[in-house]
């Protein structure tokens, strides 16, 4: 018996595994696909009389691929030996899905859709007009639900009809008018192939992927004169119009994401084209990036103000419980019951109580945020950046989350396929500022440069700004030199925007983040509170190690305008950035114990008296943003990157340029008399 070979195609989850299990039941297995790494599953099915092997693909975003799965799918879809191609969309997503389906409809000489999860769609009201994607993309079009069993029959019937089929691809992507032009002078030269459509074979040879130009060559001659000359005249031709060939993939991936918008507008309900509406004016050129950062704005001046009350009240519970502890541990040795109340307990305390309240407002409204399907359009208006610093597009999410906690979006970089740029995302990850560090800049800020919540907000809000653009800086940088490589495209999913799942969102977040990262905080505050401890309260000639430490550093800090007391509480600060302005008021007051002062207008007087001015204070927290990341976040880099040397290389990286523009800033201040 004759066996049709059907290639299974799609974005990752839309439900193929389901098509997938539908079709072929128990006769299945999965296996490495001969020659790579990546498994793939495989199984046959009896269709009216004949039998079907069907091969389900990695899922791809994209046919401009970058991973060896992507790849895998990609060449297996434009040059396997396959009688048909079923791509697998999902109803609810489908103008990020229909990339994947222009470019394989314009590709491929047999293809079939089926859009599933349709009962899905219908229930957040987008309705998909099938028969007009039909006309559009002229291959056949198949709603189905795969969960409830839905038009299967109609995708068997179709499959039936459609094995033998041999219909040329229609032109559905438009480029732009010189790449056209260019395009039909090689097209002119190329002979007719059953294989290939010609117009896609003179992209791919304008384009010059390696792997996709020697696979052609095996089915056409392009050795041939007419057809090296056409190229030469079209590359000529590219040159003269300021077209590099370099940008050809990019020019190509824009255009695919531009038709697929085209095309969602012609056959999406009115509710998905209200979406789309909206993103014109979340993703335009002008207003996108001012109302994201309006945005990021309100959420951190709802995490500033938030977060004064839940502290304090947490601060006197743990003071309060500190005083029961101090009359239970009289059984212990006076220096013993002083190492862990006053050293390990105390740290531990104001840890939780100035870093939980921050992260218990931020990650939830990071999570409805996503939730709500904004946070692709952050990417998406951050993309070009990071293109332009030779990073990957996905890094604005990684840096999103980081603002959050800096070990949570290095975690996050997994979502990066390409190992150069997550590596990038990761050492860069630390330049802006997380949550533990916010209490440090508000208090200076508000105490050195705005008075007043919104103040703050605002100029806490530059300084974002100011990291930001140093993460972009320091990312060209290691892409031009450490992780040089060329940044690679991706598709940019934008789902539509959806009522958040309120209460669901809040306990995951602080389940799976705030608790997290918490947990992993306090197993580095004890030990570190100890530390502490010890520096204070042993002497050297009537002189506190702690004392000596400040003493020892001071030349270097007053260099980079700060002092000795101000890089060691950033040093012992490494544990947790909560405690950073403590051990300063330890240090400068001469106490053996981390202490609160009792107002913010008291800590002012504090530091001014130990010599402190603007420019001292921009210094701080110039540095308070660039610095070495937390112990729970190298840590983490480490269990990321199983490599001492990139964990070496993060902690360097952010300090070295920290302390060259705190020198600078002083330097300049000097000679200017500030």
């Amino acid at each position: 018996m004759e066996e049709y070979k059907i290639a299974l195609a799609g974005n990752p989850n839309v439900g193929k595994s389901t098509v997938f299990n539908l079709l072929t039941g128990l006769r299945q297995h999965t296996g490495n696909w001969p020659g790579k790494t990546v498994d793939v599953a495989e199984g046959t099915f009896d269709l009216y009389g004949k039998k079907c092997r069907l091969i389900d693909l990695p899922g791809t975003y994209s046919l401009i691929s970058n991973s060896e799965d992507e790849k895998l799918a990609r060449d297996y879809i434009l040059f396997g030996d396959r009688n048909l191609v079923l791509i697998v969309a999902d109803a609810t997503a489908v103008e990020r899905n229909l990339n994947l389906v222009l470019q394989t409809a314009e590709s491929s000489f047999n293809c079939i859709l089926c859009v599933n999860l349709v009962d899905e769609a219908a229930k957040k009201d987008i309705h998909i007009n099938a028969a007009a994607l039909e006309k559009i993309l002229g291959i056949p079009v198949v709603p189905i639900s795969a969960r409830h069993r839905q038009g299967i029959t109609d995708l068997k019937n179709c499959i039936y009809k459609n094995l033998k089929s041999c219909k040329k691809p229609k032109k559905l992507i438009e480029y732009p008018d010189e790449i056209e032009s260019a395009v039909k002078k090689i097209k002119n030269a190329l002979p007719d192939s059953k294989l290939f459509d010609s117009r896609w074979v003179a992209l791919k040879l304008l384009e010059g992927n390696p792997e996709i130009v020697s696979q052609i060559g095996e089915a056409i001659d392009l050795s041939a004169p007419d057809i090296e000359n056409a190229l030469d005249e079209a590359f000529s031709y590219l040159n003269e119009q300021g077209i590099k060939k370099e940008a050809l993939t990019d020019i190509y991936a824009a255009a695919s994401v531009k038709a697929a918008e085209k095309t969602a507008r012609h056959i999406l309900s009115e509710t998905r084209g209200k979406t789309l509406k909206a993103d014109k004016i979340l993703t335009s050129k002008y207003a996108g990036l001012p109302l994201m950062l309006l945005l990021l704005g309100f959420v951190f001046w709802l995490t500033v103000t938030g977060a004064n009350y839940p502290s304090a009240l947490l601060g006197k519970l743990f003071f309060g419980i500190e005083k029961y502890l101090w009359r239970c541990a009289k059984i212990l040795p006076s220096p013993l019951a002083d190492l862990i109340i006053t050293g390990m307990y105390h740290t531990l305390s104001w840890v939780v109580s100035v870093m939980l309240p921050p992260m218990a407002i931020f990650f939830p409204m990071f999570a409805l945020l996503e939730d709500l399907g904004y946070l692709p359009r952050i990417a998406f208006n951050l993309d070009k950046c990071f293109k332009c610093s030779g990073a990957h597009g996905r890094q604005a999410l990684t840096m999103c989350q980081g603002f959050g906690c800096n070990a949570c979006g290095v975690m996050g970089c997994r979502i990066i396929n390409s190992p150069r740029e997550r590596l990038i995302a990761i050492l860069t990850n630390s330049f802006v500022p997380c949550n533990g560090r916010f209490p440090t800049l508000i208090v200076l800020i508000s105490l050195f440069f705005a008075a007043g919540n919104l103040a703050t907000s605002s100029v806490m809000l530059i300084f974002i700004a100011f990291s930001v653009i140093m993460t972009l800086i320091i990312s060209k940088l290691l892409s031009l030199t450490l992780l040089k490589g060329i940044p690679s495209s991706f598709a940019m999913e934008l789902p539509p925007f959806r009522k958040p799942q309120f209460m669901k969102v809040i306990l995951r977040s602080f389940l799976d983040k705030t608790l997290f990262v918490l947990f992993r905080a306090v197993i580095v505050a004890i030990p570190a509170g100890a530390l502490i401890w010890f520096m204070a309260n042993l002497k050297i000639n009537d002189i506190s190690l702690l004392k000596h430490f400040c003493d020892f550093l001071d030349p270097l800090g007053r260099l980079v305008g700060m002092d000795g007391c101000i890089l060691v509480a950033f040093l012992l600060g490494f544990p947790a950035n909560e405690i950073v302005i403590p051990i300063m008021i330890m240090n400068y007051t001469s106490v053996s114990r981390l202490t609160e002062p009792e107002s913010t207008a008291a800590l002012g007087e504090i530091l001014k008296n130990n010599g402190w001015t603007p420019v001292t204070a921009l210094c701080v927290i110039l540095f308070c943003l660039m610095h070495f990341p937390c112990a729970t976040t190298c840590q983490t880099i480490y269990k990321e990157t199983k490599s001492i040397k990139w964990t070496v290389v993060s902690i360097l990286l952010p300090t070295v340029s920290g302390l060259i523009i705190c020198f600078f800033i002083s330097s300049t201040a000097k000679i200017f008399g500030f």
